[in-house]
């Protein structure tokens, strides 16, 4: 395994390193220490790397994820995953805002609690939370699935689209136009497949799953003011 030490390089060096690593490579493993909240940390990686970031990170860590598999041993800043595209990502502690933001695909894991907007504008991403998330999660979610072991703040799923939510805990408010929705044998099998993929300890059947009413999907003059 090769290890990266951000006290003694740059961040854009172990960034071009990461980067430059070829899909046919066999030595894959990587891990990079003193990480010291820094920003934009292992980004565009488009290879099936597996990188272990031992510490916490700053702004937009892992963002256009493809292929790769990204561990952070602590917590992440805002943006986590932003734009990931496919691999996976794995944040052992806390999330801040807009977690998995338009991501595209791909599975990012949450263990601890994921802050305000978590999963905004998704689009094909999985992302599963262990904790809480906070207000506004999955506004404008438009594909994929979003999986909340525990509470949800204010206004989930605002103005969703066609993503899945799946909450344990309870909702301190659902958004516009999302309402909870008939948990079928499809759903509780693709749920209990998003948890073992994030190794979660929870069971399928306590979860209630919410999406779109599809009031918003058309003109309404009542929708204007």
């Amino acid at each position: 395994m090769q290890t990266f030490d951000l006290e003694s390089m740059g961040l854009r060096d172990l960034n071009a390193a990461l980067q430059g690593q070829g899909p046919d490579t066999n030595e894959t493993s990587r891990e990079v220490v003193n990480p010291r909240g820094s920003h934009a940390l292992a980004v565009g990686l488009d290879a099936p790397l597996d990188v272990t970031v031992h510490g916490s990170t700053g702004y937009y860590c892992a963002g256009m994820n493809s292929r790769a598999t990204i561990r952070i041993t602590g917590s992440a800043g805002p943006g986590v995953a932003e734009n990931m595209m496919s691999g996976t990502v794995i944040v052992e502690g806390d999330a801040s805002q807009y977690a998995g933001a338009t991501g595209h695909g791909g599975l990012l894991v949450i263990r601890g609690n994921a802050s305000s907007r978590c999963g905004i504008s998704m689009k094909g991403i999985d992302i599963v939370v262990g904790g809480d998330v906070g207000h506004m999660s999955a506004f404008m979610a438009q594909k994929g699935n979003l999986v909340i072991c525990g509470d949800a703040g204010d206004a989930l799923g605002d103005s969703i689209y066609e993503a899945r939510l799946f909450l344990r805990g309870r909702a301190k408010g659902l958004g516009a136009d999302c309402v909870e929705k008939e948990m079928r044998p499809e759903h509780l099998e693709l749920l209990a497949g998003l948890l073992d993929r994030a190794g979660m300890n929870a069971r399928p059947e306590d979860f209630r799953r919410y999406g779109s009413a599809r009031g918003l999907y058309h003109f309404d003059i009542d929708n204007a003011y």
